[in-house]
Order: C-alpha cells, then structure tokens, then sequence
C-alpha cells in the first residue's frame, strides 16, 4: 500500500512543481504559505490534484496576456480546492470525510455554472481524441475505436444544441458507453508492469484516505482514479457528460 508524503516533502514539491510553473523562479514555500500548502497535506490532497489545480491557475494567467510577475502559490488556493473537490466526488469520497476544515459542499446550482453545454463538451471531447491520435501515446490496438468514436460525437455535436427530452437522455448515455469501451481498450493496450505501476500509483494517491474508505469503498476509488491515470498515460478525455 502507498504511504502518505511527510508535510516537510510534500511542501517541497509543491515548491518545485511552482518553480517549474513559473520559468524557473524560485517563489519559496515559507510562513504563511507553509501553513496553507501543510493544511492541503492535512486534508490529503494528492500531490498529482494540487498540480492540477496549479496548472489550471497558470492557464487562466496566460489567458489574460503577457505575465507581468511569478505566480505565488497563495494564488493557486482556488483553483486548487476545486480540482480537489471533483477529484473527491469522482472517487466517491464524502464530504464529511475530506478532512477539510469547515469548507462547505459546493451546491448544485454552482456546480452547474462551471458544467460546460453539451455541445462545448462534444467539441471539446473530439479535439481531445484527435489530439491523442496526434501525439502518438495510443497505439494501434484501438485506433479504430478512435475512429468510430470521434465520427460519432463529431456527428452528435452538430445536432446536440437541438436536442431535447428522450433524444437528449440518448446521446447522454451513448457517451457514458463510449467512454467505458475506450477506457476498457486503454486498459487492454498496457502491460503488465504499466498495469502494476499504475495501480501502485493509484494505492499513493489514495493513502491519505485508505482508513477512512473500507474495504468495497477502497476498490471503488481506486479503480476511479486508474481510471484518471489511464486517461493521462493515453491522452484520452472523460466522454461521459457531467
């Protein structure tokens, strides 16, 4: 099983990770900032969800023009909250056992201002799987599936904004199927060392939470976030509709 990272290391490499974001520039983790990234390691926020929720801050510097000055990690404390909360609720992990102190559960009407409209979640969905065919990562065992699938959601896209009812709830579920059968050919495509690092990987993003989540709720999580690690190591994107 994974062991949970010492504060002392976790803090180093959410410093090192903010170096790297920031060109090289060496923004120190110290005093207050120590005592903010500690509390991220109190509530186990995995190293891998705090540096995407880093890098989610970067973007949306860069969006704005040119950088002006380094980024603090201070910054980063939204952005990195919010990667954390989806990243609970895709494991199935509750609220009252996040650790966190006092934070409340976003509701619904705020998780559904940042859920982005079908049809920018097909264009979005099919950028991403022709980028994967791009960059090589997957291999030719489910090119096909590729294929088929982006043809599909490309056609879905055109007609998504028009749809309604029945005709909706169908697409909706066409795209949850779609997304097992390329995670199942992802999984099919590993070795069998890749299958085993990824699955240690998975046990030490978990190990800040393996006594609170009993036995079925272990497994469950953990193939939640094998998921997430083959959806990294392929390029692939969650097709499933939130």
């Amino acid at each position: 099983m994974g062991t949970k990272l010492l504060t002392s290391e976790y803090c180093r490499e959410i410093e090192t990770y903010l170096c790297q974001k920031n060109d090289g520039h060496l923004i120190r983790v110290v005093g207050p900032s120590f005592e903010l990234v500690s509390g991220w390691a109190a509530q186990g926020i995995p190293l891998k969800v705090a540096f995407s929720g880093i890098d989610r801050c970067f973007e949306r510097y860069y969006r704005k023009g040119p950088r002006r000055r380094p980024i603090k990690i201070d910054f980063c404390e939204a952005d990195i909250l919010d990667a954390f909360d989806a990243w609970r609720r895709a494991i199935g992990l509750p609220a009252a056992d996040n650790g966190a102190s006092g934070g409340e559960e976003p509701s619904d009407r705020d998780r559904a201002s940042r859920t982005p409209s079908l049809p920018a979640h097909l264009e979005r969905v099919v950028m991403r799987l022709t980028a994967a065919r791009a960059n090589g990562r997957i291999g030719a065992a489910f090119d096909q599936l590729i294929d088929v699938a982006a043809r599909e959601l490309d056609f879905a896209r055109g007609a998504a904004s028009g749809l309604r009812g029945e005709a909706r709830h169908a697409l909706i579920a066409r795209l949850s199927a779609l997304d097992i059968e390329l995670l199942q050919a992802a999984r099919a495509a590993l070795d069998e060392e890749s299958r085993a690092a990824i699955g240690h990987e998975a046990e030490e993003e978990l190990a800040a939470f393996r006594d609170r989540l009993a036995g079925d709720a272990f497994a469950r999580a953990r193939e939640a976030v094998v998921d997430r690690l083959v959806r990294e190591r392929f390029g692939l994107p969650t097709v499933v509709f939130p």
